[in-house]
C-alpha cells in the first residue's frame, strides 16, 4: 500500500510531538513557564551532541611555571582565538595561543591598576578588552590592549561575583546571598534580597533582580540560594542553582522567562539547617547540610545551556576542602592565600555530567564526564571545564554535533 508524502509528514509530526510531551511536563505557575523534565531528556540514548577532548592545560605536578596554576577560576577567549586563564591564587592571567602554546603573562600581585589579590572572574568586553573582577579589592580591572594599559573601577555599592560583560556595555554580576544578623541590625529577609545586579561602565549598580527562596534561616538561605550563571543570546541570563533542582532563564531586563527541573539521583531537601548565634561578644556558626546539585552553566551559540551537574554526591574519599585566608587593609585585602586539603591526587570520577537544555528549558540530553569539574565556559564550539582544586587543570573540548 502506498502512502502519500502529505500523509507521512503529519504522521511524523504527531510522533515527534508525542515524544516531546513524554519527555517533559510544562505548566504555567504565576504566569511563569515551568518545565518538569523527564530523566535523560529528549535525546534519550542517542545524544545529538558529544565532546571531543582537544587538550589539557596545567597540572598540579608540572615543573613548567607557565602552567603551574594555583586555583584557576575562569577562562576567556578573544576574537583571535587566544585563551586567557585566570590563575587566581597566583594573581595573574596566562595567555595561550589557539594551539595551546603559552604566549604571555598579564598582571601581578598588588593593589594598583592591573594588579590583583584574588581575582575571581575574567571576560572580554565589546571593545576587546580583558575585564577582571577582583572582589577581594572590590575592583573591576579593565585591561586594555593586551596589558599595555589598565584602569580600575571600584565596586561602589557592594562586592559582587561572577562578573560578565553585557553586549551594549556595562556588566552583570551575582550578589552575595549572605545577610547575617549584627549587633546593630537584623539579617535581611530573603524577600528583601535579590540575586543579581547590573552595573554601568563605571561600576555603579543600575538594577537588581532574581528572587531568593526562603529557607527560614540566614545561613541556610545563603547556601540554598547560591547560584552560577552565564549570558546567552542577546544577553539572556541562564542560571543554575548549586543546591536547588532549579534552572532558570531571565530576559536582559531581569524578567523571569522560565524555570526548569529534572529528576536527580538524590534529594535536594535541607538535611539540617544552619545556625548563627551571638552571645556577649562571641559568635557561633554551623553551616547547613544540603546536597550539591550543579556547579556550573554555560550557553552555546544555539542558546543551549550546558549545566555541570552531579550525577551522584561525592564520596568521602573524593572530597576536598579549600580555605582562603585574607589579611585586610585600606582599600581591600593586602594578602590572600589559598590552601586545599584532601585527596588532591585523585583526578578521575564518574560523579559529574553535563545536562543540555534547549532555549525554552527542555532537557535535551546528557554527556557523562570522567573528571572533577568546578567551572565551565563555552566560546563557539570550544568548551572548557576547569578543575580548580585537584589537578588544577583546564580541559578544552570541542563540541561535536551529530
Amino acid at each position: 500500500m502506498k502512502m502519500s508524502v502529505r500523509a507521512v509528514i503529519p504522521a511524523l509530526l504527531v510522533l515527534f510531538l508525542a515524544a516531546t510531551v513524554a519527555a517533559q511536563k510544562v505548566e504555567t505557575v504565576g504566569g511563569i513557564r515551568v518545565v518538569h523534565n523527564e530523566k535523560g531528556g529528549l535525546w534519550g540514548k542517542t545524544p545529538k551532541a558529544a565532546l571531543e577532548l582537544v587538550r589539557k592545560i596545567g597540572d598540579i605536578d608540572t615543573e613548567d611555571e607557565n602552567v603551574a596554576f594555583n586555583y584557576p577560576s575562569d577562562v576567556a577567549v578573544d576574537a583571535a582565538g587566544n585563551l586567557y586563564v585566570l590563575d587566581s591564587a597566583n594573581a595573574r592571567i596566562q595567555k595561550f595561543g589557539p594551539d595551546g602554546k603559552y604566549l604571555a603573562t598579564i598582571g601581578r600581585k598588588g593593589q594598583g591598576p592591573g594588579e590583583f589579590m584574588m581575582p575571581g572572574d575574567i571576560d572580554i568586553d565589546r571593545d576587546g578588552n580583558l575585564v577582571v573582577s577582583d572582589s577581594s579589592q572590590a575592583r573591576i580591572h579593565v585591561i586594555i590592549d593586551g596589558g599595555r594599559d589598565a584602569r580600575a573601577l571600584v565596586m561602589k555599592d557592594e562586592r559582587l561575583y561572577g562578573l560578565r560583560c553585557l553586549g551594549p556595555g556595562g556588566f552583570i554580576a551575582r550578589a552575595s546571598t549572605y545577610s547575617l544578623p549584627m549587633r546593630d541590625r537584623p539579617a535581611k529577609k530573603a524577600a528583601e534580597m535579590r540575586l543579581f545586579r547590573t552595573l554601568d561602565d563605571e561600576g555603579r549598580i543600575t538594577a537588581a533582580f532574581g528572587e531568593l527562596t526562603d529557607f527560614g534561616e540566614p545561613l541556610t538561605n545563603a547556601t540554598g540560594n547560591a547560584a552560577v550563571f552565564d549570558l546567552g543570546e542577546r544577553d539572556a541570563i541562564y542560571i543554575a542553582f548549586n543546591a536547588q533542582n532549579r534552572v532558570e532563564k531571565y530576559s536582559p531586563d531581569g524578567k523571569l522567562l522560565w524555570r526548569a527541573d529534572r529528576p536527580l539521583n538524590y534529594g535536594t531537601e535541607v538535611k539540617k539547617k544552619g545556625k548563627f548565634e551571638t552571645s556577649g561578644g562571641g559568635v557561633s556558626m554551623s553551616e547547613p547540610e544540603m546536597n550539591k546539585c550543579s556547579v556550573g552553566i554555560a550557553v552555546d551559540g544555539r542558546g543551549r545551556a550546558w549545566v555541570v551537574t552531579l550525577d551522584r554526591q561525592l564520596r568521602k574519599e573524593e572530597q576536598v576542602q579549600t580555605s582562603m585566608t585574607s589579611i585586610g587593609g585600606p582599600g581591600g585585602a593586602r594578602s590572600v592565600s589559598v590552601k586545599t586539603t584532601g585527596n588532591t591526587d585523585l583526578r578521575t570520577t564518574n560523579a559529574f555530567k553535563l545536562e543540555i537544555f534547549d532555549p525554552d528549558g527542555v532537557l535535551l540530553g546528557e554527556v557523562p564526564l570522567t573528571h572533577f569539574v568546578d567551572a565551565i565556559r563555552i566560546f563557539g564550539d570550544r568548551l572548557f571545564l576547569i578543575d580548580r582544586e585537584r589537578g588544577v587543570t583546564v580541559y578544552e573540548y570541542r563540541i561535536v554535533e551529530k
